[in-house]
């Protein structure tokens, strides 16, 4: 409070404490990264490379493990936030608002950090298979969107001495087996060409060989399109469910404070004065 001749003026606190929130997104990020590395080695993540090739069961499990982190890392890091917010004289609602604001930013801060990491991992991932020229990472981006446009204009049965470019040439023809109209015959029978030349098969062999891969290609994809959609309404799930814990968390936690309450690891559910 300072006073101005005779009229008193209270002194002006900011709505937000971000020492605290960044202290609770770090904690509720540091929480999520060590409870999805532990779900990683039991084979329990979303993002392992076998999920897609798992059943629906499995699926299931996996989502409700990502919802039990959301649940666990919000939860910890909303507490945080707002146990470490300074505690301010104005009304007890206004209050348990703010210290929900403060559990609602910090969710928010959360997944800011967890998608700049991610960002960051994917990065080191790319210039680690890019070669020093740079030469493969203008390839990848400029076959993103017109690959195929671009097998068709260099299309040819001679024998191309690259292994590496005819398994991605084979891996674009056989993406359209998930198409309304599948791989079009001329595609199939280049591919069949190509495998024949390639593995130095018959062409029955060779013809064999790409209808089962059609048919593994086009259940695959179907698998990872369903897997997908899984994977996305889980992650959806868990960002919701976040929130909620978030800002319940954090109004428990401004509760204690205000209080002066802290809890021990006991089952009991006693709390006791500090």
């Amino acid at each position: 409070m300072s006073a101005i001749g005779e009229r008193v003026v209270p002194a002006v606190s900011p709505h937000f404490q971000w020492s605290a929130i960044l202290g609770g997104a770090a904690a509720a990020a540091g929480t999520s990264i060590t409870l999805n590395a532990f779900g990683a080695g039991i084979g329990l993540s979303v993002v392992s490379p076998t999920w897609r090739d798992s059943s629906a069961v499995y699926a299931f499990i996996a989502g409700v493990f990502l919802l039990f982190v959301a649940i666990v890392s919000f939860a910890i890091g909303g507490y945080i936030a707002a146990r470490m917010r300074a505690p301010l004289n104005i009304d007890p609602a206004e209050s348990e608002f703010r210290d929900g604001m403060h559990g609602l930013a910090t969710w928010g801060v959360t997944i800011v950090l967890a998608a700049v990491l991610a960002l960051g991992a994917a990065a080191v991932a790319t210039s680690a298979s890019v070669s020093s020229d740079g030469k493969a990472f203008q390839s990848v981006a400029g076959e993103t969107i017109i690959a195929t446009q671009l097998d068709d204009l260099f299309r040819t049965g001679k024998v191309v001495d690259d292994i590496v470019y005819r398994r991605a040439e084979a891996a674009r023809i056989l993406l359209k087996s998930s198409s309304h109209n599948g791989v079009p015959n001329e595609d199939r029978r280049y591919l069949t060409a190509m495998t024949g030349i390639v593995a130095g098969v018959s062409e029955t062999e060779a013809a064999t060989r790409v209808d089962h891969a059609t048919a593994a290609a086009k259940e695959t994809l179907h698998r990872a399109r369903v897997a997908a959609v899984v994977q996305a309404f889980f992650v959806a799930a868990a960002l919701f469910v976040g929130v909620v814990v978030a800002w319940y968390a954090a109004t428990e936690g401004g509760r204690d404070r205000e209080r002066g309450e802290y809890h021990f690891w006991d089952w009991s559910g006693r709390r006791r004065p500090g």
